[in-house]
């Protein structure tokens, strides 16, 4: 039987998980995937994704990929592979990969979406998916600094000082500031992603928000190529992928 490549749209709660990748001892979502598909088709089989998400972070359009021989129809995978998952994971796609698919190599760019909640008291349905905090933020000003981040740009001072990566070089296409009632939304899409990326430029922009930072301040903070320039580290749990282009 010819080896089958099924493309999966994942959508996840993270706020109890270890984030995507597996780790001993952890529960992580690409473990919970394993599983439930090793269990399904009878042979340890390994779920790829296009994106390795943190602790606590959420999806609603990861992309996962993986190799099989099986009869299996490509339209059933879905429901059976969800009655094998925990409540909070769920695959709402499973379909053959066209020819020459890359699950990493062929990403168009990734949309990422952070969540913040101003009301005076925290959100208890939703507490989970956002950012609380409990003051007035200046959504248009921080919509005005967010704009200054898109573009080709060293993103050095956004990444974590852990990633070793060889260029800090991206491309973001869209970073974008709204406000809905008390609900601040931050979208920010681009081509790749340096570790912790979103949730630095996020902390910034909450620094502009409170009035600390003029929006200008970004120009200052891209320019110093430094990590300790740009603001503090946003809660993972507020962070959500959209989806992923390919």
């Amino acid at each position: 039987m010819a080896v089958r490549r099924i493309k999966l749209t994942i959508q996840y709660d993270g706020s109890r998980y270890s984030g995507w990748q597996i780790q001993p001892g952890k529960r992580t979502i690409q473990g919970e995937l394993v599983e439930a598909l090793s269990n399904l088709v009878g042979v340890r089989t390994y779920v790829h994704g296009a994106s390795r998400t943190d602790a606590g972070v959420s999806a609603l359009g990861q992309v996962g990929l993986f190799e099989i021989e099986s009869p299996i129809p490509t339209e059933n995978f879905a429901g059976a592979i969800n009655d094998r998952l925990p409540p909070e994971i769920v695959v709402t796609s499973a379909e053959e990969a066209p020819q020459g698919f890359d699950l990493l190599g062929g990403v168009k760019s990734k949309l990422y979406r952070y969540t913040i909640y101003t009301g005076r008291y925290r959100p208890v349905l939703r507490l989970n998916q956002c950012w609380h905090i409990p003051k007035k933020l200046d959504a248009g000003a921080m919509n005005q600094a967010a704009q200054l981040l898109v573009g080709t740009k060293d993103f050095k001072s956004f990444a974590t000082a852990a990633d070793r990566r060889e260029s800090s070089v991206r491309t973001i296409f869209r970073c974008d500031v709204t406000a809905e009632d008390k609900w601040i939304y931050v979208n920010v899409e681009g081509d790749g992603f340096l570790y912790n990326m979103v949730r630095n430029i996020v902390g910034s922009l909450v620094e502009v928000g409170v009035g600390r930072w003029k929006p200008e301040k970004m120009n200052e903070i891209l320019e110093a190529v430094s990590r300790t320039a740009a603001g503090p580290l946003a809660p993972a749990r507020g962070l959500c992928l959209m989806w992923i282009k390919y």
